[in-house]
């Protein structure tokens, strides 16, 4: 009797173990509504594109993204459509104002528009006119960085330290993980896919992120046309991806996912 009472057992150990892992899982996986991930979809550089193309698809899908927007890149009759984009519930967030990028990225680049002919304070200085031109626009007080690709050194130094404590930004999408298991609010990841990507490789990244229950940040720069662009056609797909899985999938601009995360470390 002893002998099959203990597979038994075993058996019901094991369930009841699956039963506490599955339990935990889903206490740590707390997203608005139950919903199973997070996504944000983000923007850089302020190219015509998202203009035209990015944002009334978004808007057709009733979904929201985040623009970081270069200063240098801004025209003056794109503004009152940046503003109503804003008004919208778009997100309109910090990319500098000249996007200094180390001098291998752009070989062909004067030394003004160069990571390495900044030192700390100036990149800082430059971020803080960037977030006064961003106020001008959306009214707000307090705007998200996207680092400009994906580096934050300014003359070989490091300037993410002092952008924390200074306070200038709320929180911080970088490029690559940078390792752990901690998601730091001042270095968030992204994902990016190039100009093959199709709208079923954007989706595949979305499942994973689904099944994991994970935040997963995309980044794109054109869309369907500029430079660096994926096909309107694929960011489409996308969307209606997103559009169709709402009710599992999350999607909200960047500092709103990160708002939450911050406030529930559990995720």
């Amino acid at each position: 009797m002893a002998m099959r009472t203990a597979p038994i057992l075993v058996r019901i150990g094991s369930a009841l173990l699956a039963v506490s892992l599955l339990a935990s899982q889903a206490q740590a996986r707390q997203w608005p509504g139950g919903k199973q991930a997070a996504m944000v979809l983000t923007y850089d550089d302020a190219l015509p594109s998202d203009l035209d193309i990015a944002i009334p698809a978004l808007d057709a899908a009733g979904l929201k993204g985040t623009f970081f927007l270069v200063g240098d890149a801004l025209v003056p009759e794109q503004i009152e459509r940046w503003r109503a984009a804003a008004a919208e519930g778009h997100e309109l967030g910090n990319h500098t104002v000249r996007h200094a990028c180390p001098q291998a990225n752009y070989p062909p680049a004067s030394k003004l528009d160069t990571s390495e002919a900044y030192d700390v304070p100036t990149m800082l200085a430059e971020i803080r006119t960037m977030n006064t031109m961003l106020t001008a626009i959306d009214g707000k007080l307090q705007h998200s960085f996207a680092t400009p690709c994906g580096q934050h050194l300014a003359g070989g130094v490091d300037y993410l330290p002092q952008l924390r404590a200074g306070g200038l930004v709320r929180y911080t999408r970088s490029a690559g993980w940078p390792g752990g298991k901690v998601l730091d609010p001042m270095n968030v990841p992204c994902r990016w896919f190039d100009e093959k990507a199709t709208g079923a490789d954007m989706i595949a990244a979305v499942e994973s992120a689904a099944r994991s229950g994970d935040l997963l940040v995309l980044g794109f720069h054109g869309v369907g046309g500029d430079y660096l662009k994926v096909s309107a056609q694929a960011h489409a797909q996308l969307l209606a991806y997103l559009e169709k899985h709402a009710g599992t999938i999350w999607v909200a601009p960047f500092s709103t996912v990160m708002d939450y995360v911050s406030s529930h470390p559990e995720t």
